[in-house]
């Protein structure tokens, strides 16, 4: 039997980090505030929007004092929406798919923390990334405090016996390092997502790469 004490595991975070998908984001997000009467928003403006899950994204983007129950509207409608056209503009980082399967080859462990609502994230990592063997895809859970909560580090850990001293997360936002912050384990931050350089470095990740090939020999000198 494997010991999986004895494996690195690296944790990513998706939105911005393995995936680009602020367009399908921005469209679902625009389509409920437009078929609602609301002013949407140039897609590029979500890029200050997301991080914390589909409903904070929704009252960024919604007018000031929109009421709850019509925040509850359109979220509804922004992930009805997102449910169904959630993989037309959204891509992989170039280089992801080849450090996820050189990772994979050298027996590292890997797994998915996300804020994003989990059957959206269950259906887009298992689309764009088939052929990796994830321990844990795990999005928003009803019940389960979202990131920086380090509360989807600490379950991903404990369901599938690894060691935190062998963990690392991987994130495009300072809610990601400061996730992994509390959960106690070093952080990778990313250059390519969402999040200006400048604004992760004040955040003081343990790491900071600019391109996916500077993850593997960070991942390797842990071992």
């Amino acid at each position: 039997m494997t010991d999986t004490h004895s494996q690195p595991t690296v944790i990513f975070d998706l939105d911005g980090t393995l995936l680009n998908t602020i367009s399908d984001l921005g469209k679902a997000c625009n389509h409920a505030l437009s078929v609602s009467g609301m002013p949407t928003h140039p897609v590029a403006d979500y890029h200050r929007m997301v991080g914390n899950g589909f409903r904070k994204l929704i009252e960024r983007a919604a007018p000031p004092a929109t009421l709850p129950e019509t925040l509850d509207c359109l979220t509804r409608l922004s992930r009805e929406y997102y449910d169904n056209h959630c993989m037309e503009s959204t891509t992989p980082y170039p280089g992801i798919p080849a450090l996820l399967e050189e990772l994979q080859a050298r027996g590292v462990k890997l797994a998915v923390a996300s804020n994003k609502y989990q059957a959206a994230v269950d259906r887009i990592i298992r689309h764009y990334f088939p052929k990796i063997e994830f321990v844990s895809i795990e999005g928003q859970r009803y019940g389960r405090p979202i990131k920086p909560d380090p509360a989807i580090l600490k379950s991903i850990m404990a369901d599938n016996a690894l060691s935190e001293a062998r963990a690392i997360m991987v994130g495009d936002s300072t809610v990601d390092i400061e996730t992994a912050r509390k959960a106690g384990i070093p952080s990778i931050a990313v250059t390519w997502g969402f999040s200006p350089q400048q604004e992760l470095m004040d955040a003081a990740p343990d790491h900071l790469v600019a391109s996916p090939s500077q993850i593997l020999p960070i991942v390797m000198k842990s071992r």
